[in-house]
């Protein structure tokens, strides 16, 4: 981390740069990563637990400030923000104003310790070892007795690199650059929610039955839930019908693994997994074979160095670097308004989540939720947890037949497959 005289700062990392430029009200750009208690949580329990940890984490106490030529992020002196009960859709605009400046918030509501994190500042791996480390300290302090003799230190497998990984790793472009698609995909739309909610539906399968699933058509876990997806799409909303856009699903790639990397900072690179259903009638096993290949062909090093050596060698561009703020942001605003168009939706999977296991008994579930974005209005976010996977659907619209359509296509796989909705679709 940087430092002057007065105070800590930090530049943004290539990824976390566009989120201030084209975040609203109604494109918040903000994650959900919820956990899931057995017993009721206690708010004011919670928030110790809060205090206690933010001090430990440089990456969560921070506020942005606009300069002259970048956004930057600037040590958040203040108190931890307020831990309050749920009262407004998930996902929601985190106004800084109303929250000592920080770019997160936690909320509970019953059994449940909602983190909620404002992209800029981390991706999901950042966002699961704060939530963990939260969850740990507050089961340390709700059952003390039970808990005797453990640490309130941080697990000793947590890192607290602050590391921009995209300049760590970048190389230097080749002459034939890659550009970001403006090709349109497939839109979903339709009669939509009221401005202030989102249709939650979560899905719970057993990972077991899902890897039997998977392993019968020869992919991945993700690659058989993306095509699970996309086939639920194309049977559901096109009706069985060839389209002149793909159905194009953007899948995030935590970029760690490939490059050992340990930063809490952003990490990952979107990549889109297609298919354009032409005039004839599909399988699932026919969608999952060209979703397979087509993702096979983009989850490799030699493209990720190239869609990262893109990105940052924008942002390393000299001319680039000395263009007022104000021009930069109109300027990235209107390219990102003319790709978001390209995809039809968004699943990430976060992966499985481990707790140490004196404290398993206490948490009965994890899941993961998106907010809405320009040009996409469903979206998908999964997690494991203890065997059991979370399929969590986010929408703005009022239909649900995409979503009813993907589980029903589980359970003909031969999946047991368990059904909760937030109560906004009156199911």
């Amino acid at each position: 981390m940087s430092k002057n005289s007065e105070t800590n700062w930090d530049k943004l990392d290539n990824t976390a740069l566009l989120f201030p430029v084209i975040s609203s009200e109604n494109m918040t750009n903000v994650y959900r990563i919820a956990a899931v208690m057995k017993e009721d949580v206690d708010r004011a329990i919670l928030q110790e637990a809060l205090n206690r940890i933010l001090p430990q984490f440089p990456v969560f106490r921070m506020r942005m400030r606009a300069g002259m030529f970048w956004y930057y992020f600037e040590e958040n002196r203040k108190s931890a923000p307020q831990v309050r009960v749920e009262n407004s859709f998930p996902g929601a605009y985190i106004n800084k104003s109303r929250n000592n400046q920080y770019m997160f918030r936690v909320t509970c509501y019953q059994n449940r310790i909602n983190l909620e994190v404002f992209h800029a500042l981390t991706d999901g791996f950042g966002g699961t070892v704060f939530l963990k480390e939260l969850v740990y300290q507050y089961i340390r302090l709700r059952y003390p007795e039970a808990m005797e003799g453990e640490s309130n230190r941080l697990s000793p497998d947590v890192f607290l690199d602050s590391e921009d990984s995209y300049l760590r790793n970048y190389k230097k472009p080749g002459k034939e650059r890659k550009k970001y698609s403006q090709d349109k995909g497939v839109q979903i739309k339709g009669k939509e929610l009221p401005a202030d909610e989102l249709g939650i539906i979560h899905g719970y399968v057993k990972v077991a039955e899902l890897k039997a699933a998977a392993k019968r058509y020869h992919v991945t876990i993700n690659t058989f839930l993306v095509s699970v997806y996309v086939y639920a799409i194309y049977k559901e909303y096109l009706r069985g019908n060839s389209s002149e856009e793909p159905i194009s699903c953007v899948v995030p790639v935590n970029l760690r693994p490939y490059y050992d990397s340990h930063t809490m900072k952003n990490y990952f690179v979107m990549l889109n997994a297609a298919f354009q259903p032409e005039d004839r009638e599909y399988t699932l096993e026919d969608v999952v074979r060209i979703i397979d290949a087509d993702l096979k062909s983009k989850i490799t090093k030699e493209n990720l160095d190239e869609i990262v050596s893109y990105n940052v060698s924008n942002e390393t561009n000299m001319i680039n670097r000395w263009v007022p703020l104000f021009i930069k942001n109109f300027v990235m605003k209107r390219i990102y308004e003319a790709s978001v168009h390209s995809n039809t939706t968004t699943l990430t999977n976060i992966g499985n989540i481990e707790l140490r296991e004196k404290y398993r008994d206490y948490v009965q579930g994890f899941y993961c939720l998106l907010s809405m974005s320009l040009g996409m209005s469903i979206k998908i976010g999964v997690v494991s947890y203890n065997g059991i996977m979370t399929i969590t659907f986010s929408s703005s619209l009022e239909d649900t037949g995409i979503q009813k359509r993907f589980f029903q296509i589980l359970t003909k796989e031969g999946l047991e497959v368990g059904i909760e909705t937030n109560g906004v679709y009156g199911e």
